[in-house]
């Protein structure tokens, strides 16, 4: 993660969720889990301008008005998924709506002073941090379909268990994988969902 990270990890807040109307269902129910396809990192990653470098903002910048369907200088959810299928044809990220609403949280927290109607909204200066936490989550969204073997994104205590091995070759050391699993497991449903294994992660 470090090599897109960089800065923006230390400068942006945890996420809070916003209840727009767009966003209220966004990720939860009512969606089809795709089935698990390979994914080319490489490519999907070359669509998401991240780098500082005059052509990467420039492509930015196109990329940005090309999600602003009607020109106003701000983005929502809505155009966010809209532009990832249509203008960077990202599909397998298009289909993973939990990556999506959690990078779009937070990059609306990246900036505190906002105006009132502007905090549903992604901004340009945002629109960088946006793209840089669309690749974190994306990742981290790859790594826990991985470990759901049931393919019902959430993970149980046995899913955990098994990735332990996985869980080592990615860095992660888990001596004892029932305690730690608690820890994931902070509402105490007895299941892992997306968002409690980014906040672990």
């Amino acid at each position: 993660n470090a090599e897109y990270m960089g800065e923006v990890e230390e400068m942006v807040p945890q996420p809070v969720f916003v209840d727009a109307d767009f966003n209220k269902n966004y990720g939860k129910g009512g969606v089809t889990v795709p089935p698990k396809k390979k994914v080319n990192w490489k490519s999907m990653c070359a669509k998401l301008p991240c780098g500082q470098t005059p052509q990467q903002e420039s492509e930015r910048a196109k990329m940005f008005r090309g999600f602003d369907a009607n020109g106003n200088g701000y983005i929502s959810l809505a155009e966010i998924d809209k532009g990832l299928k249509d203008i960077c044809q990202c599909e397998a990220l298009f289909d993973c709506k939990p990556a999506i609403m959690r990078a779009y949280q937070a990059a609306k927290a990246s900036q505190t002073n906002r105006q009132e109607f502007s905090r549903d909204y992604v901004e340009p200066n945002e629109f960088r941090i946006l793209l840089v936490y669309l690749k974190r989550y994306f990742e981290l969204f790859l790594l826990f379909e991985d470990i759901d073997t049931s393919s019902d994104r959430r993970l149980t205590l046995q899913e955990f268990q098994k990735a332990t091995t996985k869980l080592q070759s990615w860095g992660v050391t888990v001596s004892d994988a029932a305690s730690e699993f608690r820890k994931l497991d902070s509402n105490g449903g007895g299941f892992v969902l997306f968002d409690e294994f980014c906040d672990w992660a």
